[in-house]
């Protein structure tokens, strides 16, 4: 069993090529839930590329104990997260969270929870680069209220 894992690279990733890495070695999973977060450009307002900051240390220990809480919460037999950062262009992979766990719910739980946490408390800063030069990303309510929803 791989337990879990994260990884902070700049590189680009093959989502597909992770899926089949993560799940090679579980042979106990029922379940395999995965998200892939991607670079969007939307038609109301247009982006080249996105650039993500961070800290490398404490990012990887959030990322870390967000994996653990989910392992220990959902009864999960493994996790890995694989998180990009620098300069990305629309439709490269920023982020994949996978869960294996017995069960299909546990799994999508499991990858939720994660994800949930990861776009409010890892120390990730976004830039994005359009036509008009570029500008910081602010946090959404949105995803303060979904990460909520695990708390009670």
């Amino acid at each position: 069993m791989m337990g879990i894992s994260v990884t902070i690279q700049a590189a680009i990733f093959d989502a597909g090529d992770l899926v089949n890495q993560f799940t090679r070695d579980i042979p106990e999973a029922g379940a395999v839930a995965t998200f892939t977060g991607l670079v969007r450009s939307k038609p109301e307002q247009p982006i080249k590329a996105l650039i993500l900051e961070h800290h490398p240390t404490m990012a990887q220990k959030q990322i870390e104990r967000f994996a653990q809480e989910a392992v220990d919460k959902f009864d999960l037999l493994a996790i890995q997260v694989v998180h990009r950062f620098g300069e990305m262009k629309v439709g490269e992979p920023i982020v994949q969270v996978m869960a294996a766990s017995s069960h299909r719910q546990a799994a999508f739980d499991g990858a939720n929870y994660v994800m949930d946490w990861l776009k409010t408390d890892a120390p990730f800063w976004k830039k994005e680069v359009g036509a008009d030069g570029a500008h910081w990303v602010e946090a959404r309510d949105k995803d303060e209220a979904a990460k909520d929803k695990w708390t009670k």
